[in-house]
């Protein structure tokens, strides 16, 4: 099976959002989508959002889910925003009840905020599958970038996220609290292991160096054999030395604080205080 894949790219984030519909039918399924954020004001924008809502109605759509691959760190999920005007299913990997234990207390967040993953509509495991119309989704975990990363493989074409990006851009970062470098190493050879024309739509692209345009689809074996960090043959204890010294160079997002304590909410913003008003923290010297 062939699925319709069609990006939404943010350039502000350097985010992917794809729509991905089923070859024969009108099921689809929204991954990654963006809420628009200007830190400097605090305010939220639904533009990127309502570009993917506007396609989805044009094209008379019947969107089942809405997918994260993990939680990120780079921009705002706005996943609430499209299920409340589409519906559709909320669903992350399990393990964002790790994230969600650990930034509950870097966020001091106390006993309201829930740490079971209760606020998505599913959790999903390490291979199991999900259905969109008469599409099947297999779901594969793969950590490292953080511990709740999931892969999801739709006919020949599979979602990384941020475990992988282009070929000549090499592979995500490894520093955030729960990533490892080692774990990532054996997510990436999972991946691998697809079939060589499996087609892979990444989750960022930054134009590397000598690119002039944006790029987000490549293969698997396009990565065995291109990708910068990883392919060619590259050992691991190769990979680990250079993820580990690479990752010691690099700022934290710009966005980091408040996706986080948003996106760990299924892209809920905090609750209100007793103003009426909502508030993200910012914690010092705690990330």
């Amino acid at each position: 099976m062939k699925p319709s894949v069609h990006a939404f790219f943010d350039e502000a984030t350097n985010t992917l959002t794809y729509l991905v519909q089923e070859s024969q039918g009108r099921a689809c399924a929204i991954i990654d989508s963006v809420l628009d954020f200007d830190y400097a004001s605090g305010r939220t924008d639904t533009r990127s959002a309502d570009a993917v809502v506007a396609f989805v109605r044009d094209h008379d759509l019947d969107l089942q889910w809405i997918l994260e691959t993990h939680v990120h760190a780079d921009h705002l999920s706005a996943a609430p925003y499209i299920q409340e005007r589409l519906g559709g299913k909320i669903g992350i990997g399990q393990q964002i009840t790790a994230v969600q234990d650990t930034f509950g207390k870097v966020f001091n967040e106390g006993t309201r905020f829930a740490r079971d993953g209760s606020q998505f509509d599913r959790l999903f495991e390490d291979g199991c599958s999900l259905m969109i119309g008469q599409m099947r989704v297999d779901v594969i975990h793969t950590p490292g970038h953080t511990p709740a990363c999931l892969t999801y493989v739709m006919g020949d074409a599979a979602f990384v996220g941020d475990t992988l990006f282009m070929p000549d851009f090499g592979t995500a970062r490894c520093d955030f609290p729960g990533g490892s470098s080692e774990t990532l190493f054996d997510s990436v050879q999972r991946i691998l292991t697809l079939p060589d024309a499996t087609r892979i739509f990444v989750g960022h692209d930054y134009k590397a160096p000598g690119r002039e345009d944006f790029a987000w689809e490549t293969t698997v074996g396009a990565q065995k054999a291109l990708n910068v960090h990883i392919g060619a043959g590259k050992s691991k204890a190769e990979f680990v030395a250079m993820r580990d010294a690479r990752d010691a160079t690099l700022a934290m997002p710009r966005l980091i604080i408040p996706s986080l304590q948003v996106n760990m909410r299924a892209g809920q913003m905090p609750e209100p205080e007793d103003n009426g008003m909502r508030y993200l923290k910012v914690p010092l010297n705690g990330l």
